[in-house]
């Protein structure tokens, strides 16, 4: 068996693993490789291999970078079959028409052709076919296999048999427990281990109890407006069933809430519609008439007019929108007008790239470029670590325990360089087990 890496490496996005066994050839994920302009330009070159020889694709997620080069795959060639677990396939199909249209402001900037239009997207959703957790997928001499990663709704780790042999693609792990999705699962034995490593050198510091009721009570308090820029999946139903809580139990004032977030409207409704992969204390509220992403005060906002009308409407208020990095969407028209604010607050809940406008406004810059105006930075900046999807390091060390008498290598992808090196060395220090960041394009015989 062969496993070679054409994304992911010394980077959190772009993910895509080919791997091998005598003529079969089937990849794990084909994201998008994402920058400080939204994607990067090598996202427009050639696959590194023949299109048309792949014979599946699995899918880890829905997120852009595990996604968002699948549409290009079809239009260049693949004829295969794509297989995830059903919300997955969903949530894949909006957030990659959503993302079509940003493209082509990217293409535009780069004078470079449409990475792919809506008719890919639409060829693409013919050939994915969404599988349950368990359920065994034959691709030849492949058996392959989705867990739960506890990620995002719907999230799998792809386990992989052939040849007598097995390797467990992570994904993204969860940072459990989390509400709604449930626990990521364990994998007792494997021979090689392709984990991801975001947050491989770092902890993620418990918030503070009732942290999120305090932001809130104290920019109402202030009069200003709490703005948090969120991403459309999880983040924000995450944040919505949070928010829900405290309405619900009358823990903060009842102010107007705006989900200003086309996509995470249409997002949240797939969430409803997959009700059996909720964990068991979600269901248990919902058999309480708990309408969940639900509450007296928010307000969803669909067209553009809506949006604007946000304005209109005095402080305090919390709106919530795109995108999480404040790299794009509406949340910038927000920040433009409130980032001058002393009186106002922006809650980051989620991971910000380096180079991303989000990450610029966390380390503490006090002037910023919003469409291409300067934006003074005057406003409280906060950021709530435990809102992250994603496994810190020592969840990372836990999931990997089970595996490690049988281990005989794992591979550090999905995350910066001096994040996956931290946890290479973690892992050899205190787990005993080879680890290494693979060279991207080298072939590793398995």
């Amino acid at each position: 068996m062969k496993l070679t890496f054409y994304g992911g490496v010394k980077e959190v996005t772009g993910a895509n693993y080919l791997l091998e066994s005598g003529d079969t050839r089937i990849l794990i994920d084909c994201g998008l490789h994402q920058a400080g302009h939204f994607c990067s330009e090598h996202n427009w070159d050639s696959f590194p291999y023949d299109t048309k020889t792949i014979s599946a694709v699995f899918i880890t997620h829905a997120h852009i970078d595990h996604t968002g080069r699948l549409p290009k795959l079809v239009k260049d060639g693949f004829r295969g079959k794509v297989y995830s677990t059903p919300p997955t396939r969903d949530f894949a199909n909006l957030l990659l028409l959503d993302s079509e249209h940003v493209l082509l402001e990217s293409a535009e900037h780069f004078k470079k052709p449409a990475l792919y239009g809506v008719r890919e997207i639409e060829e693409l959703m013919v050939r994915w076919e969404g599988v349950t957790y368990h359920q065994e997928i034959r691709v030849g001499p492949f058996k392959v296999t989705l867990y739960n990663a506890g990620h995002i709704l719907g999230s799998s780790i792809v386990v992989v048999e052939a040849e007598g042999k097995k390797i467990v693609f992570s994904g993204d792990l969860g940072n459990t427990p989390a509400p709604i999705i449930g626990p990521t699962e364990q994998i007792p034995e494997a021979d090689y281990c392709v984990i991801e490593s975001a947050y491989g050198d770092r902890l993620h510091q418990p918030a503070p109890e009732g942290m999120l009721e305090n932001i809130i009570e104290e920019t109402i308090k202030a009069g200003g407006v709490l703005m948090i820029p969120a991403f459309a999946m999880e983040r924000t139903q995450k944040l919505l069933f949070e928010i829900n809580e405290l309405v619900e139990n009358g823990r903060i004032p009842k102010i107007p809430v705006f989900l200003d977030s086309p996509l995470a409207i249409k997002v949240t409704e797939v969430y409803k519609k997959y009700k059996d992969y909720f964990d068991e204390a979600t269901m248990n509220l919902l058999r309480g008439d708990n309408m969940l992403f639900d509450f007296p005060g928010l307000k969803k906002t669909l067209t553009t007019e809506e949006s604007k009308k946000i304005n209109e409407t005095p402080p305090p208020k919390i709106i919530i929108a795109g995108s999480g990095m404040s790299q794009g969407g509406r949340i910038l028209h927000h920040e433009k007008r409130y980032l001058p604010d002393p009186k106002s607050t922006i809650l980051f809940i989620g991971y910000q790239a380096k180079s991303s406008l989000g990450r610029k406004i966390l380390d503490g810059e006090k002037m910023v470029k919003i469409h291409g105006e300067k934006v003074s930075v005057r406003c409280r900046v906060v950021s709530i670590e435990e809102y992250s999807a994603h496994a810190d390091q020592r969840q990372l060390l836990e999931w990997l325990l089970p595996m490690r008498m049988s281990l005989k290598k794992v591979f550090a992808v999905q995350g910066e360089e001096e994040e996956s090196s931290a946890l290479v060395k973690k892992i050899i220090n205190d787990l005993a087990v080879h680890a290494e960041i693979p060279e991207e394009k080298k072939v590793y015989e398995l």
